[in-house]
């Protein structure tokens, strides 16, 4: 399958190459949000590990048909995918993680494409492995007891702050 950057020219933002990789999810309904995500922002899905990967018929119940248009690829793991898009020229790779060395996504100074964002598994987060690739960590404040969200609704906050930085550098 194409990318969208390849099926959707876009004069207004040529440069925007986003991917998101899903580590070892374990609900298909947060996969399917995460392609409503990735279709509104015309992202790339991988999904490794465990995690439901279209056709699946929950992903494509909560998907509402962005399944059939977002771009998604599977990979057995996660250090593979990773390694996979370093050799297609991904030059940033970030973690969506609350730890002790991530910062707020917002703190981001600038966004090299192309991009990709790690999404760990609902209960254990990413593996230490993969962070390890990652270049950088990065967060959402969390202010309650929790310091938990959903991980389709972290991966929309953190996505649409990445894109308000992308189009902040092209000075749109």
């Amino acid at each position: 399958m194409k990318r969208f950057s390849e099926n959707v020219p876009s004069e207004r933002y040529p440069d925007w190459r986003v991917t998101l990789v899903l580590d070892n999810l374990r609900s298909a309904h947060n996969v399917g949000n995460i392609l409503r995500i990735a279709e509104a922002l015309q992202l790339e899905v991988i999904a490794c590990g465990y995690t439901p990967c279209p056709p699946h018929p929950v992903v494509a119940k909560t998907a509402m048909d962005c399944d059939k248009l977002v771009p998604c690829r599977s990979f057995g793991d996660t250090l593979e995918a990773l390694a996979t898009l370093r050799r297609e020229g991904c030059q940033m790779i970030l973690a969506l993680e609350h730890n002790q060395s991530s910062s707020e996504v917002w703190s981001l100074e600038q966004v090299t494409m192309p991009l990709a964002l790690v999404l760990g598994n609902e209960a254990l987060g990413i593996s230490p492995q993969v962070l390890a690739q990652c270049d950088r960590t990065v967060d959402l404040p969390m202010l309650g007891s929790k310091a938990s969200i959903n991980v389709g609704n972290a991966a929309a906050a953190a996505l649409y702050a990445i894109y308000a930085k992308y189009k902040e550098q092209l000075k749109i």
